[in-house]
């Protein structure tokens, strides 16, 4: 069972709720962050959702737009968020990292990362899958990837792309598995039975449900909504469900947490430590979780 499913089978045990805070890699400060992911966990967190940054987060509001252009201004990428992860695990070996972010950084440290015969097949077997479909180039991804090999070795123990839809990541899930990692997806309130059925058939370590419809950090938690659309996704989905987007205090954490089995709270978060010196980092997030943790346990 990887780190997640020992989370989530010790919470479940006597009916409590992951919290799982998202944070931005490198932000607000290069040097900050595996400092800011201990201060998470000691305020309560379960598992940590690490952003992967990214020039065009097509899912993110502006909040976490802002956050990740800092974090690229200042030079971090894939290489240094494994870094990061690797350096947080010589303190921290059980509280879960899932890499949450988009397909052109990890693909780009595929082919960084290859040998030059793997790069010549991938070339080969890309050009192959999209002269049959254009929309297939996933599905080229044949060779042994080194990006899901170096996050496996620093220590990841899943991952979430938000433009690798089900249908297109059958090899890329096995290949995650193979290394131990879970692969997360996200499901919405415009998502159909059979984009649930898909999910839940490749899905592992938890579901993300968006609660609202639009961009991280906008619109207003419809609690009643969650609740009703659950049940639908757990017919399908054997595995814990989290829901996300518009959590941002202990109010909304419990009312989410009575039906969801994990809460995710990331713009709120980010909005809190976005202009902080950073000695006060760590510090204020931990309390932050602290009030979170403590809503959800009542």
């Amino acid at each position: 069972m990887s780190r997640i499913g020992t989370t989530f089978a010790r919470l479940g045990a006597h009916g409590g709720k992951a919290l799982i805070p998202f944070v931005t890699a490198g932000f607000p400060y290069p040097d900050v962050t595996p400092e800011l992911m201990h201060a998470l966990v000691a305020g309560g967190a379960d598992v940590i959702e690490l952003g992967v940054p990214f020039s065009d987060p097509s899912a993110d509001g502006a909040v976490i737009q802002k956050a990740g252009d800092r974090a690229l201004a200042a030079g971090i990428g894939m290489t240094q968020v494994l870094a990061m992860v690797q350096a947080f695990r010589l303190q921290d070996h059980t509280t879960p990292v899932v890499l949450m972010g988009y397909a052109n950084p990890l693909e780009r440290y595929d082919q960084i990362h290859a040998s030059p015969a793997e790069s010549a097949a991938v070339r080969v077997l890309t050009a192959q899958a999209n002269s049959l479909s254009p929309q297939s180039s996933v599905l080229g991804r044949q060779s042994s990837s080194p990006f899901v090999r170096d996050a496996a070795a620093a220590g990841v123990d899943g991952v979430l792309v938000v433009d690798y839809p089900p249908e297109e990541c059958e090899d890329f899930a096995a290949e995650l598995k193979r290394h131990g990692l879970d692969l997360i997806f996200l499901l919405a309130p415009t998502s159909t039975e059979a984009r649930m059925a898909q999910v839940g058939r490749l899905a592992s370590g938890y579901v993300y449900y968006v609660s609202l419809k639009g961009v991280t950090g906008a619109g207003t938690l419809d609690t009643a909504a969650v609740a009703q659309m659950l049940p639908r996704i757990r017919a399908h989905v054997h595995c814990p469900v989290g829901v996300g987007f518009g959590i941002r205090d202990g109010t909304t954490a419990r009312a989410i947490g009575a039906v969801a089995d994990a809460v995710v709270i990331g713009s709120r978060l980010i909005q809190l430590i976005e202009a902080l010196p950073r000695d006060q980092v760590a510090a204020t997030a931990q309390a932050f979780m602290r009030q979170i943790r403590t809503a959800l346990d009542s």
